[in-house]
């Protein structure tokens, strides 16, 4: 039986990956670091070895040394995946038998194309067109599908439903699922009812707590016509839905200044879940249950480029503050048109964008951006009481929005969030 050692700290692709890969035949051992990855592929002897770039205990670099260095592992052929790595680095893994680069989001057919080939195996792959995306905003899991729904991506969804609930520490779980662009029929039937079930499995929340934002009349009248979502609510509304879902945290609060806290306050208040888990995934490790640090942070973020825009001079501060203490760098924009004028000059990893500007607000810098065809990464910033700005940033394509006033730590929480990507 041809065996494969994964190594990523992320369970989101270790995960999909080792299921796939098992339930054809082969045998796989993961590994959850470099320090483990290097023991992992001294122990099995794999065929093959999939390993992250970005590793902590032992980088991806030295782990290949350590491969290299034994006659008997050395030609053992190696995938790397990766967030972001420059051609000059792919360039020194050629000499450790690294067949093939692929930079996150992965396109998953070209992966496993890449593995039958290495390891002559075939895979059942779905190959219909999909997006998914998601994120946590205001502690609520948004996930948008649009095109279509994929096998695979949905199996992933899984996992990433479960990174991030661990990243949050969400404890009372809510969910808003974006069907974007997407006309389904009776075909897709199976595919639909194994996203339900898979955001009800892996969040846990109660149905009630669920709301799918769609036009598509075969959705409506599937989810219509089952008994076991009946609670789950149909809406056309993401701002009647995002509101209903927050005005159930307390049903007697009116929106204002102080809803953010009121929210936290309950999540913190709220008894954890004692029932055992039938899958346990940790976020960066497995060890123990364990607040991230910034030596956790810096691994992930160190020398990130990051621009803030925004007119709000402890904003700016903030967020610089914040990103130091993780080794990346911050350009500071005070208004919407200072930034379009170096936009384009320089390359961003992170754009945190404020809204409501003086000269060129956020929407008018979202709609240049497009204009220019520049594709970015960003954190819309907003105060609570703008949630109507906050709907149409959604409109305009942003997805992830911090609430005003900002703290450090949900700052690299909501970082880590956007720049391991999504599937």
């Amino acid at each position: 039986m041809k065996q494969v050692v994964i190594i990523d700290e992320s369970p989101l692709l270790r995960e999909y990956l080792r299921i796939k890969l098992s339930n054809a035949g082969l045998e796989v051992s993961v590994a959850i670091n470099g320090l483990d990855g290097i023991a992992k592929i001294r122990n099995t002897m794999p065929d093959l070895v999939i390993v992250d770039y970005h590793l902590s205990r032992q980088s991806c670099t030295e782990v290949l040394k350590e491969k290299k260095k034994s006659p008997n592992t050395a030609p053992i052929p190696v995938i790397v995946t990766a967030q972001k790595i420059d051609q000059k680095k792919i360039i020194e893994l050629v000499q450790y038998n690294v067949k093939k680069v692929f930079t996150k989001p992965i396109k998953i057919d070209a992966l496993f194309a890449t593995l039958s080939e290495l390891l002559n195996v075939q895979f059942d792959i779905d190959d219909t067109p999909s997006i998914v995306e998601v994120h946590v905003n205001d502690n609520i899991l948004f996930i948008e599908i649009a095109q279509g729904l994929n096998r695979e991506k949905l199996d992933l969804l899984r996992f990433k439903i479960l990174e991030l609930i661990d990243l949050y520490d969400i404890r009372v779980p809510k969910v808003i699922i974006m069907l974007s662009d997407i006309k389904l029929s009776f075909a897709d039937g199976t595919n639909l009812q194994k996203l339900l079930d898979t955001v009800i499995q892996a969040t846990r929340a109660k149905l009630r707590n669920i709301r799918i934002l769609t036009r598509d009349e075969f959705t409506k009248s599937f989810i219509a016509g089952r008994k076991e979502y009946a609670d789950i609510e149909v809406t056309t509304n993401l701002q009647y839905a995002l509101e209903g879902l927050l005005s159930e945290m307390d049903g007697r609060t009116e929106f204002g200044e102080k809803k953010a806290e009121i929210i936290s306050e309950k999540i913190l208040q709220a008894e954890p879940n004692t029932e055992p888990e039938s899958v346990m995934l940790k976020f960066g490790t497995e060890d123990t249950k364990r607040p991230l640090s910034i030596d956790d942070m810096r691994d992930r973020m160190e020398d990130m480029k990051i621009a803030t825009v925004d007119d709000d001079f402890v904003i700016q501060e903030l967020v610089k503050t914040t990103f130091e203490q993780v080794g990346a760098q911050v350009d500071a924009y005070q208004d919407g048109e200072s930034f379009l004028n170096q936009v384009g000059n320089k390359e961003y990893d992170l754009v945190f964008l404020d809204l409501l500007m003086p000269k060129v607000d956020g929407f008018k810098v979202l709609q240049e951006l497009k204009a220019l065809d520049i594709h970015l990464p960003i954190i819309v910033l907003s105060a609570v009481t703008q949630r109507e700005s906050v709907i149409r940033a959604f409109q305009a394509g942003v997805k992830s929005y911090l609430i005003k006033p900002l703290k450090p730590l949900e700052i690299l929480k909501k970082t880590m969030e956007v720049v391991r990507p999504n599937m």
